[in-house]
């Protein structure tokens, strides 16, 4: 719920923004990054990372790929749990997230969305 409070602004704008002509100079754009930084991590961090790149995104810097880090600790991995799957069932897999080092990761948006079908 608390994520929908944040990125619903964001999604407002990213569809009246479609009508203007693209004008980021990073990829993922500043509000696309936003959003998913709002879906990856607390209010707080979000709001201070995305609020960073969009100082950024002027003349001043060169722009360019520029994927949202996170601080992340995945669980341990279990070999003694492996019906763990069969709780669960099929899962959709919306980002990916890339090691840069043991606790921070890169946020990929995976575009192959199976749940348009």
């Amino acid at each position: 719920m608390k994520k929908k409070f944040f990125t619903l602004p964001i999604k407002a704008y990213q569809y009246i923004s479609r009508m203007t002509p693209g004008n980021c100079r990073y990829y993922p754009t500043c509000s696309e990054y936003a959003k998913w930084q709002f879906e990856t991590t607390n209010p707080l961090s979000a709001s201070i990372n995305s609020g960073l790149r969009i100082l950024r995104c002027n003349q001043l810097f060169a722009g360019g790929i520029d994927y949202p880090l996170i601080r992340y600790n995945p669980p341990k991995f279990s070999l003694s749990k492996p019906y763990i799957n069969n709780n669960y069932g099929k899962m959709d897999i919306k980002y990916w997230f890339v090691p840069k080092d043991k606790t921070h990761y890169y946020v990929v948006k995976d575009f192959n969305d199976h749940r348009t079908k």
